[in-house]
């Protein structure tokens, strides 16, 4: 099998398990959950992002690594974590809190959309071992972040009574 085959296949199946235990475990408790809980169980495993500049380490990824998805993955992986923190720091100011969640979740989804993107027209998938150390993080790091987005989304348009808990924490804080 080559190494392109064996990298799409580990693409896809990284989702497998992660949607099987979020389905299971992770989306049952975060339905639980107050909204803005649920926000911030989800900042904080994307604070974690900032991680993603390891992309740019010499020795950790191989030097055919193409170049425009490595620094792009890197600081996009980089804003994503920062934008998380600070919507961790910002939780008791409510408006800032909400502006700091949608902002990780739309630069976090746009950046592993992009990725994957960037993978496939440069041809990621037949250099898979110029990744190196980081072969791990689109494989089963990325999969978690991307249903995590997707949820995060999912809980903001979600209505209790009336409104998204986004639109009556800012109402209220008015």
């Amino acid at each position: 099998m080559s190494t392109a085959t064996i990298f799409q296949i580990h693409l896809v199946l990284g989702y497998v398990p992660w949607l099987l235990l979020f389905g299971s475990y992770g989306w049952p408790w975060l339905k639980s959950m107050d909204q803005v809980e649920a926000q911030r169980v989800i900042a904080t495993l994307h604070s974690f992002r900032f991680f993603g500049l390891v992309f740019l380490i010499p020795g950790v990824v191989g030097p055919n690594l193409p170049a425009g998805f490595a620094s792009f993955a890197a600081y996009f992986d980089f804003a994503t974590g920062l934008l998380a923190m600070l919507a961790l720091l910002t939780v008791r100011i409510r408006p800032l809190f909400w502006l700091f969640v949608v902002a990780f979740n739309l630069v976090g989804a746009v950046d592993i959309l992009v990725d994957y993107y960037h993978g496939n027209q440069l041809g990621l998938a037949p250099l898979a071992g110029e990744l190196g150390a980081v072969y791990a993080i689109p494989i089963i790091y990325v999969p978690l972040l991307m249903i995590t987005h997707v949820a995060a989304f999912y809980l903001m348009v979600r209505s209790r009574g009336s409104q998204p808990a986004l639109q009556r924490d800012v109402a209220v804080s008015r």
